[in-house]
C-alpha cells in the first residue's frame, strides 16, 4: 500500500499539518479541545500524532499568531558551564506534554473544584527559534524575535529552553512594554557580570536583567549550596534590590508568604530553572543541586502568583533529558507549565 501525505492548512483556527493515508486523517496535532474528545472522531491517545506542546495547533507563521498563549522552543545550550544537553529540552517537554492531552474539555482539579485550560484558552506552538551553532548573538537574537512576535500578537509568551542564557533575549524582547518584576525560581543566582569575556552565558541572565531600566526588581527563590556567583555577586544583587531566598528559608515561610514579598501590583515575568527542584524528582538537568524544592512547593507559589499579579512572560529552562532516562524531569516541566497556565487564565475569570 502506497503511503502519501499532503499539507492541510485549511483549519480556520490556524495552519496545522495533517498527514493523509488514502483520504483518512491519521495524525493531527490538535485534539479538538472544544468538547470531550472521546465523544466523536478519533481517540487520539497521547502517543499518537505530532508532538506539539499540549497537542495544540502549530503556528509557523509568526506574523499571524492568533492566540492567548504562544509557546516557543529555544533549543540553545552553548551557554552552559558544565553538562550540555538542554538543547533537547524543548523537544522533550513537548513530548511529555502529550501526556496531558487526552481530549477532555479542559482539565478538572477536584481539590480546587475548577476546570483549567478549557476551549476558551487558545494555545499555539510557534515551533523553535532558529539556532546558529557557535553563534550566541545570532541565536539569542532569533529567540528575541520569536518572543517579540508573540508579544506583538497579544499572546502570552512561554519559552522552553535551552539553558538559562535564553532568558536574556526574552527579557530584551520586553523592552518598551512597561516595567516588570522578575520572579526567578532556581538553584543558582545567575548574577555573574562577566567572566573571561562571557556576558551571555547561563550564569549571566539575572545580571543582564537588572541592567534594564524597565526591570524594577528581582525575587530570587530556591538559591542554595555552592554557586557560580561569588559573595560579591550576592552583595551586588542585594544592593540592586534583589530579594534572595534559599529553599530552607522559603519552606519555613510557606509559599503564600514568599509571594507576598513581591511588590504589590508588579507586572511579573517568571523564569523557572528546573534545577530549582530536588534532583531526586528532576535529575535531568546539567547542574543538579541537592536540597531543592518538591513539586507542590513550587506549584503553590505559582498559584499564588497567578492570583496576585499580571504575568507578562514565562520561561522554563535547563531540562536536559538525556540525564534522566525515566523522562520524569520533562514530565514535571510540562505539568508545571500547563498547571501554571491554567492558574493564570482561571484567575482572570475571577477578577
Amino acid at each position: 500500500m502506497a503511503l502519501s501525505y499532503r499539507m492541510d492548512c485549511t483549519d480556520p483556527k490556524g495552519p496545522i499539518c495533517a498527514f493523509m493515508l488514502e483520504g483518512r486523517n491519521i495524525l493531527r496535532p490538535d485534539s479538538g479541545m472544544s468538547g470531550h474528545g472521546y465523544e466523536t472522531g478519533r481517540l487520539d491517545l497521547p502517543f499518537t500524532g505530532i508532538a506539539t506542546f499540549g497537542r495544540r495547533p502549530f503556528a509557523p507563521d509568526w506574523a499571524a499568531i492568533d492566540a492567548d498563549v504562544a509557546v516557543l522552543g529555544a533549543p540553545f545550550d552553548a551557554g552552559t558551564q558544565y553538562r550540555p544537553g538542554a538543547r533537547f529540552g524543548p523537544r522533550a517537554v513537548r513530548e511529555a506534554s502529550t501526556l496531558f492531552s487526552f481530549g477532555h474539555a479542559g482539565a478538572y482539579d477536584h481539590e480546587d473544584d475548577a476546570t483549567y485550560l478549557g476551549a476558551d484558552v487558545r494555545i499555539v506552538d510557534m515551533g523553535d527559534a532558529d539556532i546558529v551553532h557557535t553563534d550566541t548573538v545570532k541565536s539569542h537574537n532569533n529567540i528575541r524575535l520569536g518572543v517579540k512576535a508573540a508579544l506583538d500578537s497579544g499572546a502570552l509568551p512561554v519559552v522552553i529552553g535551552g539553558d538559562h542564557s535564553v532568558n536574556i533575549p526574552c527579557i530584551e524582547a520586553l523592552e518598551g512594554a512597561g516595567d516588570i518584576h522578575i520572579l526567578q525560581i532556581d538553584a543558582h543566582l545567575d548574577f555573574v557580570d562577566e567572566r573571561h569575556g562571557v556576558t551571555r552565558g547561563h550564569g549571566n541572565p539575572m545580571r543582564r536583567a537588572v541592567e534594564k531600566s524597565y526591570v524594577s526588581g528581582l525575587t530570587q527563590v530556591g538559591i542554595r549550596n555552592v554557586s557560580s556567583t561569588a559573595k560579591e555577586g550576592y552583595e551586588d544583587a542585594r544592593a540592586r534590590g534583589s530579594d534572595i531566598l534559599s529553599v530552607r528559608q522559603a519552606r519555613a515561610m510557606g509559599p503564600q508568604s514568599v509571594i507576598e514579598r513581591i511588590p504589590a501590583g508588579a507586572r511579573l515575568y517568571v523564569t523557572i530553572d528546573i534545577d530549582a527542584f530536588c534532583p531526586s524528582i528532576a535529575p535531568g538537568t546539567g547542574t543538579p543541586s541537592h536540597g531543592g524544592f518538591l513539586y507542590y512547593e513550587v506549584l503553590e507559589m505559582l498559584q499564588a502568583v497567578a492570583r496576585r499579579h499580571q504575568i507578562v512572560g514565562i520561561d522554563l529552562v535547563e531540562v536536559a533529558p538525556d540525564y534522566d532516562p525515566s523522562g520524569s524531569t520533562a514530565i514535571l516541566a510540562a505539568q508545571l507549565l500547563l498547571n501554571f497556565l491554567g492558574f493564570i487564565f482561571h484567575a482572570k475569570t475571577l477578577a
